[in-house]
């Protein structure tokens, strides 16, 4: 079993090490189930196999010596060199491979249910949501808001609330359902999006912004400063960015080709116009001109949802950005 769980652990560190040097995506939802499941297996092996077979050797010593200190009593020799009591602890310790395996079980166990149907932690890579969030806020998304889902396969079995305009949500990316992104839904099932000249239109009414005066971006290249507004999407409000000489002209560019339902979209030189399909929701960043999102690549399916992002816990780069809330 030494061999077995050495063997393990370098397949581990293969894997993490291949991660970080980017060779592979990694999934960490399922590295995190296969760790708890190989020390639940080590875990029950030492409580019902190895630990019951220690304490029987260890027994068996001490009966040993105590027929053998009873012979030769009888023999008249009462005192008997040596005490077993060292080598009963030797036989009772746990070995290397147990110790880092069954052991870490319970922590693993605590972590992976954390992890997987309460609370799981999110760095914000890009400037696609400033000034929401910031490149380097360390957040926590609310697994569990939008309904109960199996891990891995991210099956929702008990339904919670509905996902709302102005939520901010972690979703698998559809182009990569390996890699989490992080944008505000703007459109929910049914609804027509438009987001024309700069403007957003939600079923053919405009958004209401209000001007918040400028705002730093050093997200990107080149840093500038850029418009600031307050903008409500259904009973929300929230800052958003937008350059008004920053025009762009959308179309769709998803890598593997047409996304599905791309004919609820249309392309003009003003913008795009998109019907949100059955099951699915228009994703947009807050920095409307520094994000790529369901304008260029589609709509987001019901089963790519990861959670809800409610709070900043830690940013390293700007600590008064712990504790904030955010819609």
């Amino acid at each position: 079993m030494s061999v077995l769980t050495g063997v393990l652990y370098a397949a581990l560190v293969a894997y993490l090490g291949g991660w970080y040097a980017g060779r592979w995506n990694g999934n960490f939802a399922l590295l995190l189930f296969v760790l708890t499941a190989v020390t639940l297996f080590y875990w029950l092996a030492e409580r019902f196999h190895f630990a019951p077979a220690r304490r029987a050797a260890a027994q068996a010593l001490v009966d040993n010596d105590a027929k053998r200190r009873e012979t030769l009593a009888a023999q008249g020799i009462a005192r008997v060199d040596g005490d077993v009591e060292p080598a009963r602890q030797q036989i009772l310790q746990q070995p290397w491979w147990l110790d880092w395996t069954a052991g870490l079980f319970p922590v693993i166990l605590v972590v992976f249910l954390l992890r997987s149907f309460l609370f799981e932690p999110f760095k914000i890579p890009s400037g696609s949501m400033v000034p929401t969030l910031l490149v380097g806020d360390l957040i926590l998304v609310n697994k569990f808001h939008y309904g109960i889902r199996l891990p891995v396969i991210n099956k929702k079995i008990i339904p919670n609330n509905d996902v709302k305009r102005g939520d901010v949500m972690v979703f698998r990316y559809p182009e990569d359902p390996s890699t989490d992104f992080i944008k505000r839904v703007a459109g929910i099932p049914g609804d027509e999006i438009s987001y024309v000249n700069q403007k957003l239109y939600i079923n053919g009414q405009l958004a209401t912004t209000q001007p918040l005066g400028k705002f730093y971006d050093d997200s990107g290249s080149p840093r500038v400063y850029r418009p600031r507004f307050l903008e409500k999407l259904g009973d929300k409000e929230h800052e958003i960015l937008v350059q008004p000489d920053a025009q762009t002209f959308f179309r769709a560019d998803r890598a593997d080709g047409p996304f599905p339902f791309q004919e609820n979209c249309r392309y003009t030189v003003e913008g795009v116009t998109c019907k949100v399909p059955a099951g699915h929701y228009f994703m947009l960043g807050d920095n409307r001109d520094n994000s790529r999102d369901s304008r260029y690549w589609g709509f987001v399916p019901d089963e790519n949802i990861v959670g809800k992002a409610f709070l900043v816990w830690m940013n390293f780069g700007n600590l008064k950005r712990i504790g904030t809330f955010f819609n």
